[in-house]
């Protein structure tokens, strides 16, 4: 009879070690053998980072200013964040966190990018394939669930430290909201809407660019919107292998304990989660407006 009672069958300690032994080693391997490819592969992606980042720190920040105000009223429609975000960025550069910030949004720019790129096809995929669905959906779990520092080992190891690291990190935190939104966006849009469309002779196609994909913006810019606000969350700890950016001082003041440094550039941070968060919410009501506009 089974001692309930009694220890846990668990591994030799001998047998376990061996375990991870035969893990590291085959990572090891690999690294040796394909780590210089896939930096290759990952070096287009850096340009384009560093070249972003640069452009943006040589920018005269009159003009990003401008740029900042244009973009936050072409989203939101509303005088009151226009001006709410164009108060935020004088007063970040005002307290001297300008570069950091320029290339927090930097790395969040490109980081977002990449996840809408990947995301939103994703997304569709899923809609369209119960397979597809099935297969993707634990991984994304994986993704939301997983402690951010477990998988930042095999990306250093394989990349080393850098931008590059730091931004594969913020993409796979990143990327699931927008994935998941999309497919929950496609999966809603009416059977009546779809069937008049079929009625009309439209392809697959022109019924998911003409009907899905349209009447999807909503939920797709909840996705985006997510996704921002994860990457921004995500920039202390990618601060930790090489990204530059608020997240570097944030650590600095955590080590040193440094409280107005942490203080600042925590309240620069949450300052452009909030344009952000704004400007996408707004928007994302617009879209949600027009569309109920079309049915009436």
């Amino acid at each position: 009879m089974i001692d309930i009672l009694g220890e846990f069958p668990a591994m030799k300690i001998g047998e376990l070690r061996e375990f991870k032994k035969s893990i590291d080693g085959s990572f090891s391997e690999f690294t040796g053998e394909y780590g210089e490819a896939i930096e290759g592969f990952f070096d287009p992606l850096l340009w384009f980072l560093v070249w972003f980042e640069k452009l943006l720190l040589a920018t005269p920040w009159p003009i990003i200013l401008l740029i900042v105000g244009s973009l936050a009223w072409a989203g939101s429609r509303s005088i009151k964040i226009a001006s709410g975000a164009i108060l935020a960025f004088i007063v970040i550069g005002y307290f001297g966190m300008w570069e950091d910030t320029m290339s927090t949004l930097a790395i969040v720019s490109v980081a977002t990018l990449i996840c809408i790129f990947i995301g939103i096809p994703m997304g569709i995929l899923m809609a369209r394939s119960k397979y597809a669905q099935t297969l993707v959906t634990p991984l994304l779990d994986i993704m939301q669930t997983i402690p951010a520092f477990v998988y930042l080992i095999p990306v250093v190891m394989l990349l080393g430290i850098g931008k590059v690291p730091g931004l594969i990190a913020v993409c796979i935190y990143a990327l699931p909201p927008v994935v998941r939104l999309t497919n929950l966006g496609i999966r809603l849009v009416s059977k009546e809407a779809l069937e008049a469309a079929d009625a009309f002779g439209a392809s697959y196609s022109q019924r998911l660019f003409g009907v899905q994909i349209p009447l999807a913006l909503p939920n797709i810019f909840a996705g985006i919107n997510q996704t921002i606000m994860m990457a921004l969350s995500m920039v202390v700890i990618a601060s930790m292998i090489g990204v530059a950016g608020l997240g570097v001082p944030v650590l600095r003041s955590i080590s040193n304990q440094y409280l107005a440094l942490g203080l600042l550039n925590g309240l620069a941070i949450v300052a452009l989660a909030i344009i952000f968060d704004r400007v996408t919410q707004e928007y994302g009501k617009r879209l949600q407006k027009h569309r109920h506009g079309d049915h009436s």
